[in-house]
């Protein structure tokens, strides 16, 4: 599950102009966990006016799907703004859905660097590690993010198919599906996924 869209609606990257100093500030960057609601994280970033223009422009163009010019616009944020996380989670979800999964980590890792307790980072790491084969990295990624922030539902249902279609482990499917079914109320594939995997464990509802 690629989760653009969530970064985009939980993120607010706040790219503010540059002020006049003989020492370059650095970003900062503030996670609020509400969890009963969500989380927030924001980011201030000196940058000029070109790089929020361009940052602007290239997640519209990454919406409308085009990932070649979109990575572009983004790759000179990114260089405009090194120590900024955003535009480097970006740029890894962007290469992730164009299909280049060395480069996506890549990114994702640069943004793990600048915000160590990131969960969409931990969460996109997990699902290239799952893509790539390294499944134990991934269910480490998962559940990462979730320690930061339980109430992830995103990571909270990949954890769950992680656990039922690649590591065999039905306890920890179960519990990931059931947690997520209890925040995304109504989910029909989640629903019969507990179903299934109830009917295997052999346990009644």
């Amino acid at each position: 599950m690629i989760a653009r869209s969530v970064f985009l609606l939980l993120t607010g990257l706040l790219l503010a102009a540059c002020a006049t100093t003989t020492q370059k500030p650095r970003p900062t960057s503030r996670i609020d966990v509400q969890e009963n609601v969500g989380f927030t994280i924001t980011e201030a970033s000196p940058v000029n006016d070109r790089a929020r223009l361009q940052y602007s422009q290239a997640i519209a163009q990454l919406e409308d799907g085009n990932h070649a010019s979109g990575i572009a616009m983004l790759t000179r944020v990114a260089e405009a703004a090194p120590d900024t996380t955003g535009p480097r989670i970006d740029l890894g979800i962007a290469e992730h859905e164009a299909g280049n999964l060395e480069a996506a980590e890549k990114h994702l890792l640069k943004a793990l660097e600048l915000t160590p307790d990131h969960p969409v980072v931990h969460n996109e790491l997990g699902i290239v590690y799952r893509k790539t084969g390294r499944f134990t990295e991934a269910r480490n990624a998962y559940e990462t993010a979730l320690s930061i922030f339980p109430g992830y539902h995103h990571a909270r249902r990949n954890l769950g198919v992680l656990c039922d279609l690649y590591l065999g482990d039905l306890d920890c499917a179960l519990e990931a599906y059931s947690a997520y079914l209890a925040t995304v109320r109504g989910d029909p594939e989640a629903t019969m996924w507990i179903a299934d995997i109830r009917n295997r464990l052999g346990v009644q509802e």
